[in-house]
């Protein structure tokens, strides 16, 4: 038992230093280890929630498919900069957009499960009965589901009160068991859910009450699906748009240093109330540590590596592009919070990931570290204003990096 302890806290120690994922950290402290089954489901993990709940269920319905090539299916990467504050609470958050229609939960599963030819039936309904008796039909029929709970009321987030009806990310319901169920969010050990939390946290979010995709997993057609993401990938990322593509990040980048916007930072956080909340947002949004996998710049060059083989195009190059500027996300979030004098604040919400994909298990040690990390969180001692044009560089370079590589990009995609 001293020797599991000790092993959770190594993981958890390059969680908090590095930013990445449990997945990773544990493979660079204790070596790969097999996936365990519950039921005759295997928990896989994965990086990114969406991306990893379409290709778990074609894993598990015998169709083995990588998550970076269900990722790039799915259009890949995109943009998105929103700084919500809550005058209430005296609090900010960031809210970042790093994949392909990030800000339409339903288009995305609808676009990548269609692409990839994989059977699928979707169900919404104003009513927490009826939704529930769908899913409770179409786990007994053998059909595991895709739902998308509010982070609060699914529970073992142990998210704050503050952050009620925020909303959430897709998991994977695969069986019930009396008033339970067990769903995969990326969890290597076996995750339980009470029925009636799950419920509630279902019909908690008014754009997408209750959905429910069912899925009948099928031998994907890859070749298409990856080849039409990329270029939905490489012609979204080329859009003008200031708030949902690349053009995000010079906004961003200004407003960061503009003090005469009404949302620019020297005057939002003109007295530093809020300022340390949002670093912290900013460090769980951009690192795979976080609770939805980071900025995906490395999943996407996984995925473009995987695709050049596939598809027999020049991508190594550009899979290679896309890791640096991994990096450069890496050292724009070392930027907005720096481990030295933060790093309970990191540990706390590296215990959070960790002890989800711990599964029930971890339950506990999840509820604990969480509880500490909102009380720390909201007594944090803000950085001094001055570091902003750090942060507006660094997005600077972000910017310009990007639009070359999707740039480039586009010129190896074949014509239509």
């Amino acid at each position: 038992m001293t020797g599991k302890k000790q092993l959770k806290a190594r993981i958890r120690a390059r969680m908090a230093k590095t930013g990445e994922s449990y997945t990773t950290a544990r493979l660079h402290v204790a070596g790969a280890a097999g996936p365990q089954t519950d039921h005759g489901w295997t928990l896989h993990g994965g990086r990114h929630s969406a991306s990893a709940a379409v290709a778990n269920l074609l894993r598990n319905g015998g169709h083995p498919v990588s998550e970076p090539l269900v990722y790039l299916a799915g259009g890949g990467l995109g943009a998105g900069y929103i700084l919500w504050e809550f005058k209430r609470h005296e609090s900010a958050t960031v809210v970042l957009g790093f994949r392909n229609r990030w800000q339409y939960p339903q288009k995305w599963m609808d676009t990548t499960l269609t692409r990839l030819g994989v059977p699928f039936d979707v169900h919404t309904t104003g009513g927490a009965k009826g939704a529930s008796a769908r899913l409770s039909a179409e786990l007994a029929a053998g059909r595991a589901c895709v739902v998308l709970p509010d982070l609060y009321h699914v529970g073992y987030w142990h998210a704050p009160a503050i952050l009620d009806g925020y909303g959430g990310h897709p998991i994977v319901v695969y069986r019930e068991d009396g008033d339970g169920v067990w769903v995969d969010d990326r969890n290597l050990a076996p995750l339980r859910v009470d029925r009636s939390r799950l419920d509630a946290a279902r019909a908690r979010v008014g754009s997408y009450k209750n959905m429910l995709h069912a899925v009948t997993p099928a031998e994907p057609r890859l070749e298409e699906a990856v080849l039409a993401g990329l270029r939905d990938c490489a012609a979204h990322l080329s859009g003008a748009s200031d708030s949902f593509s690349l053009p995000a990040w010079r906004k961003w980048s200004r407003t960061v240093v503009d003090g005469s916007a009404a949302k620019g930072w020297p005057k939002v956080f003109a007295d530093g109330r809020g300022l340390a909340g949002a670093m912290l947002s900013i460090w769980e949004a951009v690192e795979p540590v976080g609770t939805d996998g980071g900025n995906h710049r490395d999943l996407f060059a996984d995925g473009l590596d995987e695709a050049a083989d596939l598809l027999g195009l020049p991508l190594h190059d550009l899979a290679a592009e896309f890791r640096r500027i991994h990096g450069l996300w890496h050292e724009f979030a070392e930027t907005a919070l720096p481990e030295s004098g933060n790093r309970r604040l990191r540990e706390l919400t590296a215990a959070v990931r960790a002890a989800v994909a711990e599964g029930s298990a971890g339950a506990a040690d999840a509820e604990s570290a969480a509880a500490e990390l909102w009380a720390l969180k909201a007594e944090a001692t803000p950085p001094e204003p001055g570091f902003f044009p750090a942060l507006s560089e660094r997005l600077a370079e972000i910017f310009h990096a990007e639009t070359a590589a999707v740039a480039a990009l586009r010129a190896v995609l074949p014509a239509q």
